[in-house]
């Protein structure tokens, strides 16, 4: 029998229609990854390359039974497959799908590192995790989630939180 891990999995959307994009990665996640818990919706300034949409973020909780690498290719086949096209790096984008945790693994690879190295300082990211994941440990940090995103600024950029399904 395959050993089934944890994940958490942070999702972004600000092309299109972001519920529709946010709704066809749920759906299309399974079964190579089996979704156990669905964070509230955020509406997000953009970070980094200020001039684009406001961003839909959510996390999302699951189970998989593939290795780290093979989730990072599963996940950008389906980016892929949702119509993401790479132009500018943190650039508007129809859909982003990004491994947070995996298990309480670490791992630092040219093309992937795990947890995600820039969860701390992303709103975006830590306030979905909240919701599903307040009591998860940062296996290098040594913090939970609930910690982390206490040390956010006020100014994090969240614009508007809705139950998902609220569309």
């Amino acid at each position: 029998m395959t050993e089934k891990h944890t994940i958490y999995l942070a999702l972004g959307t600000n092309l299109g229609d972001r519920h529709k994009n946010l709704r066809q990665a749920l759906q299309v996640l399974p079964p190579q990854a089996e979704i156990t818990a669905i964070s509230r919706l955020y509406e997000t300034a953009p970070a980094y390359v200020l001039d684009q949409p406001n961003f839909l973020n959510m996390a999302v909780k699951g189970q998989t039974e593939l290795s780290p690498d093979d989730l990072l290719t599963y996940l950008k086949k389906l980016e892929d497959q949702i119509g993401r096209k790479k132009v500018i790096r943190f650039g508007p984008r129809k859909i982003d799908l990004d491994i947070i945790f995996y298990d309480d693994v670490t791992l630092e690879l040219p093309h992937l590192q795990i947890p995600h190295p820039r969860m701390t300082e992303r709103a975006f990211v830590l306030r979905p995790l909240l919701d599903i994941a307040a009591e998860v440990v940062h296996p290098v940090l040594n913090r939970t989630v609930a910690e982390l995103a206490t040390a956010l600024p006020d100014d994090d950029g969240i614009l508007a939180v809705s139950e998902w399904g609220e569309d």
